[in-house]
């Protein structure tokens, strides 16, 4: 099969599901052909099944900002019509859906009918689709897909509730690919981060303020004075000056690392003893899913598809967004009894391996075939 691949070329979940998830369908032997403005950060080695197309857009002294929406829409019909793709798949609903069914109108012009595959990831529900400004094409774009997925029940039933949908959302979760994401050997790292053997505790976010690292840092303030430790905070963002003054305020600076975006996380997620998501939304949690696999315990808000993901009691704790407390608490628990600490990192990994990529693949391989047929019977999302 030859499926093209729309994303957001980011550190970002959406743009590492749709990156993982091209690598796994091209180790499939299917042949897969990125389409965005960048090489995506883990799409980072050869393979002979991958292959990446550059959007770029023109400049031109009429347009403030260059007008990258058609000139994905052109490229899309470009490598459309010369790979001669069976199906395009778009993940985030704005503006890649709405692109995609401009791209579909095109090559129907032509007499090629291309079947668009929607995959949902959040924000572009909860967050910007929920603006007035883009809700009618988002509820548009989703209408004329012509197969929809969402990362989570959480997710599909908000966009049910959201937007007035005239089809069905199939939920495929995301996944973790354990050939990467598994615990190894860095003492010597963890060395390096705790000398004297103190607990590691993480947090990875965009450090945006939906994220709560504020929270996350005071969780840890908790927990400090319990228990010897340290905090990583890995990404960045718009709130990552704020969180350094924040660590400053606390006195805490000796014992908060901020390393910024990393591409080897799964090094980081190795040495860690628990990891903090006290985010106020969140569509699945796939940071907790990768610290999981790297059998790292998750104290998280009990929030959107997180309760899919990170089972209270077992895999880590689920809190109340804004409770630090209790964060705070259930986290001196696990840390504070290594046999707990270590039957929780056992649920943890057992938890992970149900999001295996090799166990999701074949549902996707499975909505593709089915929707290529389908096509070829109706043509109903193009009216």
């Amino acid at each position: 099969m030859k499926i093209g691949i729309v994303c957001y070329p980011t550190y970002g979940g959406s743009g590492v599901v749709a990156t993982e998830l091209g690598m796994g369908l091209a180790d499939r032997g299917h042949e897969v052909h990125f389409i965005t403005y960048r090489r995506p950060p883990r799409l980072n080695h050869f393979h002979e099944n991958l292959f990446f197309h550059e959007v770029t857009g023109e400049d031109y002294p009429l347009f403030e900002y260059p007008p990258y929406d058609t000139a994905l829409a052109s490229k899309l019909v470009d490598v459309v019509k010369f790979e001669d793709l069976d199906i395009l798949h778009v993940h985030y609903a704005i503006p890649h859906a709405a692109v995609a069914y401009m791209a579909k109108k095109i090559l129907l012009t032509e007499g090629r009918y291309l079947p668009v595959v929607t995959t949902l990831h959040g924000t572009d529900i909860t967050l910007v689709g929920m603006n007035k400004a883009f809700a009618p094409v988002v509820a548009f774009s989703i209408n004329k897909s012509d197969g929809v997925t969402a990362v989570s029940e959480s997710l599909k039933q908000q966009t049910l509730d959201y937007f007035p949908i005239e089809r069905d959302i199939k939920v495929i979760h995301n996944f973790v690919d354990f050939k990467r994401f598994k615990k190894i050997d860095k003492d010597h790292f963890k060395k390096a981060i705790a000398p004297d053997g103190e607990r590691i505790l993480i947090h990875i976010s965009n450090f945006r303020k939906v994220k709560r690292i504020d929270d996350a840092i005071r969780v840890f303030e908790r927990v400090h004075k319990e228990v010897p430790s340290k905090l990583l905070l890995i990404g960045d963002g718009p709130e990552r000056r704020n969180m350094e003054e924040l660590c400053r305020k606390l006195d805490l600076c000796h014992e908060v690392r901020f390393l910024g975006k990393q591409d080897a996380v799964e090094e980081l997620l190795s040495i860690g003893d628990l990891f903090l998501m006290p985010s106020a939304s969140e569509s699945f949690g796939l940071a907790a899913l990768e610290a999981m696999a790297c059998e790292v315990p998750v104290i998280s808000s009990n929030i959107g598809g997180l309760p899919e993901v990170n089972i209270h009691g077992e895999t880590g704790f689920l809190s109340e967004v804004g409770d630090i407390e209790d964060m705070a608490r259930n986290a001196i628990r696990i840390l504070k009894d290594p046999q707990l600490l270590q039957q929780f990192r056992d649920n943890a990994l057992a938890q992970a391996k149900r999001f295996d990529l090799s166990a999701i693949l074949p549902h996707y391989e499975e909505y593709y075939e089915q929707v290529i047929a389908t096509s070829l019977y109706s043509k109903t999302g193009i009216d």
